[in-house]
C-alpha cells in the first residue's frame, strides 16, 4: 500500500517526517530521516551573516521576518569579494628573459614591460609578448639584371631580430611583409649596379654587405622595429639554361689568373736572379779593375826602385834579374843536373818533355812537333848559351 493512500498509515505524510503534530522537525516518534534542506541553508545564512553583522534568520529563503533581507545582501557581497579575487589573481603573468611585454589599455599602448612577474588589470590590459632575442630567418631567391645588363639568379639569406617591439606590433601591418618586398628592393638595387663578373666571383661579400646596409636603412624608414643581424649570398649563378657556358667562361678567367700568377712568379724569381748576376759582374768587373791598377802601380814602383839600383850598379843588377828570371821560369819545369868537368854544376833541361807538354807554336800561333834534329839543334843551342853564360859569370866573379 503506497504511503499517501488513506488507511496506509493513518497519516497522509511521507514516511521520513513525523506525525501531525511535529511538523516542520526533524522527525518524531521512532521515525528516521535525511536533514531538512531548509534548515542547513539556515545555518549557512546565519554564519554568513554572523560574518557580515546579519541578523538571525528564520524561515526559509525570502520566507520569514524583515531580517531576511540582511542575510541575502551579505551574500551578495561574498559573491562580489570572490569575484575581485578571481579577477585580481587573472592579472598576474611572467615574462621570460627573452621577451618584452607590450601593454594596451583598451586597446591603445600604455607600457612595455620587462622580465619577470608582472600584473595588470585583466579585461581593461592586453599584454602581448614579443620575443625580441630569437634571430629569425628570411630567404629570397629571384633573377635580376647586372649593370653589364646580364642575368645572374641570386638565392639570399636574411637574418634578423626584433628591435623595438612596439613598432614591430603596432607601428607597422605586417612587419615580415614589409621585409621580404624591402628585400627585393634592396637586392635589385645592388645587383643592378654591380657587374655579373664581380657578383660571381669575388664581389659577393661587398654584395651582401651593400644589400644589409640598404635594408637596414629601408627598415628604419619604414618603422618596423626590425633589426637586419646579416644578410648571406648564398648562391650566385647564371640562369640555368647557359649555366654550362658560364661555367666555361668562368674556367677560362681562372686559367688566365692561373696563367698569370705563374708568370708573375717566374718574373719574380728571374729579375732578382738576373739582377744579382749583373751586380756580381760588376763588382768583378770593379775588382778586376782595382787589381790591375794595383798591380800595375806596384810593377810601376817596383820598376822606379829597380832603376835606382841599376843605375847605382849596372851589372849587379843585370845579374840579378838574370837569375830571378831562370828562378822564375825554371820553377815549374823539370831539370836535371850534370857534373861537368871543372867541378861546376850545368843544368839541364828536358826540351823532349817540354815539346810534350807544350808544343812550339809558329808565328800564326799553329801547334809545330818537333822533331829529333830540331830538338838535338834547339838543345845544342841551349847548351852552347849556358856555357857562354857561364864563363861570363865566372869572369865577373874573377874579376872582383
Amino acid at each position: 500500500m503506497a504511503w499517501n493512500e488513506p488507511g496506509g498509515n493513518g497519516n497522509n505524510h511521507d514516511p521520513w517526517s513525523g506525525g501531525g503534530d511535529n511538523r516542520g522537525k526533524r522527525g518524531g516518534g521512532n521515525d528516521q530521516g535525511p536533514p531538512d534542506l531548509d534548515e542547513a541553508m539556515r545555518k549557512l545564512q546565519d554564519r554568513i551573516g554572523g560574518i557580515f553583522g546579519g541578523g538571525k534568520k528564520r524561515g526559509g529563503f525570502g520566507g520569514g521576518d524583515g531580517r531576511g533581507k540582511g542575510g541575502g545582501t551579505g551574500f551578495f557581497v561574498v559573491l562580489v569579494v570572490l569575484a575581485a579575487l578571481f579577477w585580481a589573481g587573472m592579472g598576474f603573468y611572467t615574462v621570460d628573459q627573452q621577451e618584452r611585454g607590450i601593454v594596451l589599455r583598451l586597446g591603445k599602448y600604455h607600457d612595455t614591460v620587462q622580465p619577470g612577474l608582472q600584473w595588470n588589470p585583466p579585461l581593461i590590459d592586453e599584454v602581448v609578448k614579443v620575443n625580441t632575442t630569437r634571430i629569425r630567418t628570411y630567404d629570397h631567391r629571384s633573377l635580376m639584371l647586372t649593370a653589364d645588363e646580364n642575368i645572374v639568379d641570386v638565392d639570399m639569406t636574411v637574418q634578423y631580430v626584433v628591435a623595438d617591439p612596439v613598432q614591430f606590433l603596432l607601428k607597422v601591418r605586417d612587419p615580415s611583409d614589409s621585409l621580404a618586398q624591402s628585400s627585393e628592393s634592396a637586392l635589385r638595387h645592388v645587383v643592378g649596379t654591380s657587374e655579373m663578373h664581380s657578383i660571381l666571383t669575388e664581389g659577393r661579400d661587398t654584395l651582401a654587405l651593400q644589400v644589409q646596409a640598404r635594408l637596414q636603412r629601408y627598415m628604419e624608414n619604414y618603422t618596423t622595429g626590425l633589426s637586419i643581424s646579416k644578410v648571406n649570398i648564398k648562391n650566385a649563378q647564371a640562369p640555368r639554361q647557359v649555366q654550362d657556358a658560364f661555367d666555361d667562361v668562368i674556367k677560362a678567367r681562372e686559367d688566365e689568373q692561373r696563367a698569370k700568377n705563374e708568370a708573375e712568379a717566374y718574373a719574380n724569381g728571374i729579375v732578382p736572379e738576373a739582377r744579382g748576376r749583373a751586380q756580381r759582374l760588376l763588382e768583378e768587373a770593379n775588382a778586376y779593375r782595382e787589381e790591375v791598377v794595383a798591380k800595375a802601380t806596384g810593377e810601376a814602383s817596383r820598376f822606379k826602385a829597380l832603376l835606382t839600383e841599376y843605375q847605382k850598379a849596372p851589372d849587379v843588377t843585370r845579374e840579378r834579374l838574370y837569375i830571378d828570371t831562370l828562378q822564375e821560369v825554371l820553377a815549374s819545369t823539370g831539370k836535371v843536373m850534370v857534373d861537368v868537368e871543372g867541378g861546376n854544376n850545368m843544368m839541364y833541361l828536358p826540351l823532349d818533355r817540354l815539346a810534350e807538354k807544350q808544343p812550339v807554336r809558329d808565328s800564326a800561333g799553329r801547334g809545330v812537333r818537333l822533331d829529333e834534329n830540331a830538338l838535338r839543334q834547339i838543345t845544342d843551342q841551349v847548351l852552347e848559351e849556358t856555357r857562354q853564360r857561364t864563363q861570363t859569370t865566372s869572369g865577373l866573379r874573377e874579376g872582383r
